[in-house]
């Protein structure tokens, strides 16, 4: 069910009343997972994990999703990935793209930890660390000659918030030529609207979407 997947979903959005998000696209999602359907289809051999903005200011904000259960899951994967030996990229912000926007974000002043990872996801030193100033990972960060330099095709992707800097890495990357898994109830938005609309409609365009247990059970039968 997805509100498993993304608790509070439904109730958030209101289905059936808010006309931005009809039944049917979330319905889609529900009807995946009804007798733990699998959309994650496999893993390539040299798949990587990106986990995105999971930093100590972000995670303090007011989430869509339990950012304690966001993080619990996203460690969970690099636990996973580190133990079978494939990439950890962990990434964080530390500024937003030059242009002029209507809409603007002002986080006052930052405390000193304010771009420090999330110790939950326990940074380990053969991890690979990203530091962005946009919202999307590959930009101005070598990221992806990193990725080739390892011999990877498939990314994994978890992270904060999902319209934002988890949606952009995946537009990216699905643009660069990677595979795209996105682990949905390892990721969450601060705006619960916006994270719908990428679920339902954004990500079964760029890649497969499926649960943590999903990734978890595909990298051990992969590697049994």
């Amino acid at each position: 069910m997805v509100d498993t997947i993304c608790p509070g979903l439904y109730a958030k959005l209101q289905i059936g009343q808010d006309e931005r998000y009809p039944i049917s696209d979330l319905k889609q999602i529900e009807n995946r997972y009804k007798g733990n359907t699998l959309s994650i289809t496999v893993l390539d051999p040299k798949t990587a994990l990106i986990v995105v903005d999971l930093q100590k200011g972000i995670v303090a904000m007011p989430t869509g999703q339990p950012i304690a259960h966001v993080l619990q899951q996203a460690g969970a994967l690099a636990d996973a990935f580190r133990r079978h030996a494939l990439p950890v990229v962990l990434v964080n912000v530390t500024g937003g793209a030059p242009g002029r926007t209507e809409q603007t974000r002002s986080f006052g002043e930052r405390p000193a930890d304010w771009a420090d990872l999330a110790p939950e996801l326990n940074r380990q030193a053969g991890d690979h660390l990203v530091t962005k100033r946009t919202w999307g990972a590959f930009t101005n960060t070598g990221l992806d000659d990193y990725l080739k330099q390892q011999g990877v095709t498939q990314v994994v992707l978890a992270g904060v918030a999902t319209s934002i800097g988890v949606e952009s890495t995946a537009r990216q990357a699905y643009e660069l030529g990677y595979n795209v898994s996105l682990a949905l109830d390892a990721m969450t938005d601060l705006n619960i609207d916006a994270h719908g609309n990428s679920i339902a409609r954004i990500f079964p365009r760029l890649g497969e979407t499926g649960s943590t247990q999903d990734i978890l059970a595909l990298l051990d039968k992969a590697r049994a």
